[in-house]
């Protein structure tokens, strides 16, 4: 049997369709329910559905009054507070193209993504760094539209353009993914393929605002669903979120593997009486790390695997779990193989992990490089870059990627961007980028380097702080007398982590 799962087609979208009215689908049958609470050491900030849908339809008045127009790209330059998901919903609301991005991106980082995107208007908090735009829509512009009446929803094709979020292309460069609005409906396949998630739940996500993961797994399918999602405030002690889940009454919890990790490093207490499982995407689950919090917490970990361009697909669930190091199976109404260069394997034979074009989640190209979306396609599959293998029943393990990306905290980087950003300092003749195992299932990016002579550490940092986001920022620095090469005297960084351990005490 050849590596196909197949759990049939997904119902059709809706035409027409917008994607921020299908969030808010249920709005006005539960006005007076809380849609979201942002959790504070001391209480609580609450947004009942009516107060959220308010506040979104009143800011895409705002925009369009402002002068912007349907089809016209917004980059969104904020901070990691409740403004973000009103400012993104209110732009697709109106048909107006957001690009979310984080708050930890650099001047000269967003200086390419203008070039890039050439948007039309710059959605900014002051206090967040951005390159200079004629047209800057500040937080507190952004702000006082939410009282404004509110604007109709623009309904129209569910394949044309709802948003765009970047991704560290192969090449090193960031792509541009662009979404339509069918793929919220393509994330229904996650309500029962991986979450879970029921009308009465209290969804705790702990990660920012301003993240992807964040924006769909925590609020908008939440919102969707017509449950309560909450959001821990800035600066929230990662050590008082087993006080606040409790306290708060979650009863799923939604992270990145790290920071079940430190949860159970640092928590004296997780007992979590609520809680009916976790949630973990970003990175790949140890088994260990599974197994850790599951005797902690008496509750299960599931997780997803996904990509900026299909969000997650392939997931465990607490109808179907995963057996033993497999991530789990494709989501109902998903497609999905693993393919050799011939196509779909054998069963139980390694191979490229791929989604179907026929997924209503799958992007629709990358804007600034459509050629290379089309190289990623195999037929009617689209590669994924990551190698697995599937089972009888469809379960799949992760086997590792193709390339050298590199996943760190739950973000994915380019080792060519790391490396082009550190090529530019003086004494550096050559440098190679990897993420690399500090301590059990924990991995930070580390730069490796050549030239006359060791550099300084603090000088570096400061130079990658200035240069490259917090995510992306190597945490250490290794000087060799040479970097490890192929036959053909191209750099092998699969190599590099050994020279890491050989280098550390």
């Amino acid at each position: 049997m050849l590596s196909v799962f197949d759990q049939g087609p997904p119902p059709p979208c809706p035409a027409p369709f917008n994607l921020a009215a299908h969030v808010l689908r249920r709005a006005n049958d539960h006005s007076d329910k809380i849609a979201l609470s942002v959790l504070q050491s001391d209480g609580s900030e609450e947004w009942t559905y009516g107060a959220l849908q308010a506040a979104i339809l009143g800011t895409a008045t705002g925009l369009l009054n402002a002068g912007l127009k349907p089809g016209d790209i917004a980059l969104m330059r904020l901070g990691n507070t409740v403004d973000f998901p009103i400012a993104y919903l209110a732009a697709i609301a109106v048909g107006i193209v957001p690009v979310p991005t984080s708050s930890q991106l650099t001047e000269p980082e967003t200086a390419r993504m203008i070039a890039d995107l050439k948007p039309a208007a710059i959605l900014r908090d002051p206090a967040v760094a951005c390159a200079a735009h004629p047209f800057q829509i500040t937080l507190e512009e952004l702000s006082r539209m939410r009282a404004l009446p509110p604007a109709e929803f623009e309904f129209g094709d569910p394949n044309r353009l709802a948003y765009v979020v970047y991704t560290s292309g192969t090449s090193g460069k960031p792509r541009a993914v662009a979404h339509a609005h069918r793929a919220i409906w393509a994330r229904q396949m996650m309500v029962e393929g991986w979450y879970g998630l029921r009308n009465s739940d209290r969804v705790c996500h702990a990660g920012a605002f301003n993240w992807t993961y964040t924006l769909g797994t925590g609020l908008m399918d939440p919102w969707t669903m017509g449950a309560t999602a909450l959001i821990p405030e800035p600066g929230t002690d990662p050590d008082t979120l087993p006080a606040l889940l409790r306290r708060h009454n979650a009863t799923i919890f939604a992270a990145a593997p790290g920071v079940f990790r430190k949860l159970l490093k640092t928590a004296h207490d997780l007992h979590l009486p609520n809680l009916r499982h976790g949630l973990c995407a970003g990175e790949k689950l140890s088994r260990h790390l599974h197994a850790q919090w599951a005797e902690a917490t008496g509750t299960e970990l599931f997780e997803a695997y996904g990509m900026s361009e299909c969000s997650t697909f392939i997931s465990s669930s607490p109808a179907h779990p995963a057996r033993g190091e497999a991530l789990g199976q494709p989501q109902p109404g998903r497609r999905v193989a693993i393919l050799g260069p011939d196509g779909p394997v054998p069963q139980g034979q390694e191979g490229t992990i791929a989604i179907h074009r026929s997924d209503p989640g799958l992007m629709l190209t990358y804007l600034n490089a459509p050629e290379e979306a089309q190289a990623r396609m195999q037929g009617d599959w689209f590669l994924t870059g990551d190698q697995g293998a599937m089972a009888v029943d469809g379960q799949i393990t992760y086997l590792g990627r193709d390339d050298d990306m590199m996943n760190a905290g739950g973000y994915r980087v380019s080792p060519v961007e790391v490396e082009a950003a550190l090529s530019k300092y003086p004494g550096i003749t050559q440098v190679g980028a990897a993420a690399v195992e500090v301590k059990q299932d924990t991995f930070v990016i580390a730069a490796f380097y050549t030239g006359p002579e060791k550099l300084d550490d603090d000088a570096l940092r400061t130079y990658v702080e200035a240069n490259l986001a917090r995510y992306k920022q190597p945490r250490a620095f290794i000087h060799l007398p040479e970097l490890p090469t192929g036959g053909n005297g191209k750099l092998l960084r699969r190599a590099l982590p050994a020279y890491f351990k050989a280098n550390t005490p």
